[in-house]
């Protein structure tokens, strides 16, 4: 096994992701730590760049800007919609996430309901957010095609 990760690798870790306020947003010690393929796109491309190169053991904090991570909050990705077109089994709620039939490969949040129209968000929950990443390697496991 090589002592520090390489592109291609196979990697295990545990992380943690907070805001620029301290807010933890997601933490895999809660569960199983993640494992994916470095160099495959699996996870933000910052993230890989700053596994590569860690030994396990280490441990690393990384900041990004959002255009490292979730990219930048766009305005053309927050729209209005008429309730009919929204499936009408689903109960809607502001802050419930649901997939319009019509833009099946969008998942949007429905920001508010006005009457007969439903205003819904396109972006990320954490699109234009700097976040910061604390990483743990846990584990370098064989590169792929070995």
């Amino acid at each position: 096994m090589p002592s520090q990760a390489q592109t291609r690798d196979s990697v295990t870790i545990h992380y943690q992701g907070s805001l620029a306020d301290g807010l933890v947003f997601d933490c895999s010690r809660d569960r199983q730590p993640l494992t994916f393929e470095l160099g495959a796109g699996q996870v933000m491309a910052a993230l890989e760049a700053a596994v590569v190169g860690m030994a396990p053991g280490e441990v690393k904090r990384i900041q990004l800007r959002p255009d490292q991570a979730y990219g930048e909050r766009r305005a053309e990705l927050i729209f209005r919609v008429d309730r009919r077109q929204v499936p009408t089994h689903l109960p809607l709620e502001v802050g419930m996430q649901i997939q319009l039939p019509t833009v099946p490969d969008l998942p949007v949040m429905v920001v508010e309901i006005q009457g007969d129209r439903v205003v819904l968000d396109g972006n990320h929950p954490l699109a234009g957010e700097a976040l910061t990443f604390e990483i743990e390697l846990l584990q370098i496991g064989p590169a792929r095609g070995e």
